[in-house]
């Protein structure tokens, strides 16, 4: 394996997805790790976000964001965000590191920068709420269903 997308958030969960992933690879660890963190434009799941916002209204609502303090902040914690991640990575000895931060509909932009990136694997954390899921959607199961490449979930 070359190349992995590993798709982090901003909670503890994260971390155990780089622990489960090191101790997975541990003698065959991938050339390059793509190190991906997406900023929501709004809270919420997928299924609901598409029939309350459409493709072109999510545009309109990043470029309206772009120059503004709230959007200077979010910048901020993104990066906060992947700076901890590629620390935690380099402690664990990993390297190969490529950050990238993108804005936007979580599910869509893992999909995007793994063909983008032409990457093997994309690694990510799921949640077993159903209930959560059943109304929401799941991040998981959308990127799982649409990706071109393999999916590890780790729970």
């Amino acid at each position: 394996m070359k190349k992995i997308l590993l798709a982090v958030d901003d909670t503890k969960s994260s971390i155990r997805i780089i622990d489960k992933m090191s101790d997975i690879f541990c003698t065959c660890m991938p050339k390059e790790i793509v190190l991906l963190y997406v900023q929501k434009i709004i809270s919420g799941g997928s299924v609901m976000d598409d029939l309350i916002v459409s493709s072109s209204e999510w545009e309109t609502l990043k470029d309206s964001l772009e120059g503004t303090e709230y959007q200077d902040m979010r910048n901020e914690k993104a990066q906060k965000v992947i700076d901890y991640y590629c620390g935690h990575l380099d402690k664990k000895g990993i390297s190969g590191i490529h950050p990238i931060v993108r804005k936007g509909h979580t599910a869509e932009e893992i999909l995007k920068v793994a063909t983008e990136e032409d990457v093997d694997m994309i690694i990510m954390g799921c949640r077993s709420n159903r209930m959560h899921n059943l109304i929401l959607g799941s991040v998981s199961r959308e990127v799982s269903n649409n990706a071109k490449v393999s999916v590890l979930l780790i729970k």
